[in-house]
């Protein structure tokens, strides 16, 4: 009699862990990032002068501690808070496979170069820091 109480009592736990498990990954799907995940908010694009197109989007981060939003192979990225503070864009590794990087000279974004010579210039405006999220606003890109 005792075991089948405790099996009972074993049994209603377990249901009450798995029903807690769903509810709280539900929640995760429902608005939060996982930790160390990025993804885009808004991405617009401007194609009004020739041979020119300027990009703009707002990412949302949620980066684990020492980690700030930052690019990584052209995609929104949780990177090294250093890298951010000290301006060396680069060492996130911010173009795609075969591109180099290039810092500009005031610091204030990068360049990718493509093995065919064209170029990509990656500006940043301020940044923000809402609830925790860090939101690049302004990603301007030059092709």
């Amino acid at each position: 009699m005792q075991f089948l109480k405790a099996l009972w009592a074993l049994a209603g736990t377990a249901i009450c862990c798995f029903l807690i498990f769903v509810i709280h990954s539900q929640f995760l799907k429902e608005g939060q990032l996982a930790a160390g995940t990025c993804e885009i908010v808004t991405l617009d694009r401007d194609s009004s002068q020739p041979r020119r197109t300027i990009a703009r989007q707002t990412a949302r981060c949620a980066c684990k501690k020492g980690q700030i939003a930052g690019t990584t192979r052209a995609r929104p990225a949780c990177v090294d808070a250093r890298i951010i503070k000290t301006k060396q864009w680069c060492e996130m590794l911010p173009c795609l496979e075969g591109e180099g990087c290039d810092l500009l000279i005031n610091r204030s974004g990068w360049t990718c170069t493509q093995p065919g010579g064209r170029i990509k210039t990656t500006t940043l405006g301020q940044s923000q820091s809402i609830h925790g999220s860090y939101v690049h606003p302004n990603f301007g890109l030059l092709t």
